[in-house]
């Protein structure tokens, strides 16, 4: 499932796609959102938001669509009405006079006034958004500590979207690394430095990863393996899918494990368990 930094670039594409010229033409696959059809033909688009992994698209009308990718949701932009050939079905496509913004596979599609987008059942019980919202590590601190959080297992709070917005399973093992938390431990259980570097990794990380096309890793220890020929997939994490690789720190071999149903990865060296 992409994650937040992958949705924020989906979304600017989007917007670049679709601000600033009227919508000529849109159409929804699902039968009960036809009828916003002609309601949003003629109008423009006022700005692409996101809120984790879930996109807003704001009318000037009054109204939002709301899409989320789920697993397979894919957003494609082409010029106008130049679609492109897949098995993918196409549930929505926004044309104006250059460009088509058109969302493959996805099923989590609504249409909401503008007001009701606070109360969407996803929207209402959120976290905060590094890429959509000014959020510090402070205010990241003060949320590790609250009653609700405090006493749950990193590995599964990081997944929460209520906890904060965006992160995934990539994520979460880079985050953790970076912060040098044992994957076993809670925020109770963390030192103040240990909770200040996870505050910090989770808004570095999140910037880095977006700016840099999913990279985690020091950019340039990444340039760097990129030059001598490495792969992709081989320079882009510090941790996280390098399951018996040395770590990039202390040479440790970098231990895979499950939690939560999905792959987790850590460095028992830099990571030790109190």
């Amino acid at each position: 499932m992409p994650e937040g930094p992958e949705i924020r670039r989906a979304a600017d594409q989007v917007e670049k796609a679709v601000i600033g010229r009227p919508v000529l033409n849109l159409s929804f696959a699902f039968e009960h959102l036809q009828q916003y059809e002609s309601m949003l033909q003629g109008s423009f688009i006022s700005r692409v938001e996101t809120k984790g992994k879930a996109m807003l698209i704001r009318f000037d009308n009054g109204f939002t669509i709301y899409t989320h990718n789920q697993l397979y949701g894919k957003w494609v932009i082409r010029n106008a009405y130049n679609y492109p050939k897949t098995n993918r079905q196409l549930r929505l496509a926004i044309h104006n006079e250059k460009k088509s913004a058109l969302l493959y596979s996805a099923s989590d599609i609504e249409v909401m006034r503008d007001e009701e987008v606070p109360h969407h059942p996803f929207i209402a019980k959120i976290g905060p958004d590094v890429l959509n919202e000014p959020v510090s590590a402070e205010d990241l601190k003060t949320r590790f500590m609250e009653k609700r959080f405090r006493n749950r297992k990193w590995t599964s709070l990081l997944l929460d979207q209520s906890f904060i917005a965006g992160i995934g399973n990539y994520l979460r093992s880079e985050i953790l690394f970076v912060a040098n938390i044992h994957p076993d431990l809670r925020p109770v259980d963390c030192t103040e430095d240990q909770l200040t570097k996870a505050a910090e990794a989770t808004i570095d990380l999140m910037w880095r990863s977006y700016e840099n096309k999913g990279i985690t890793n020091d950019i340039e220890l990444a340039e760097s393996l990129k030059a001598k020929g490495a792969k992709r997939y081989e320079y882009r994490h510090w941790v996280f899918n390098r399951a018996g690789q040395p770590c990039r720190i202390d040479g440790t071999e970098i231990i895979k494990f499950t939690a939560g149903s999905r792959r987790c990865y850590y460095c028992p060296t830099c990571q030790k368990k109190p």
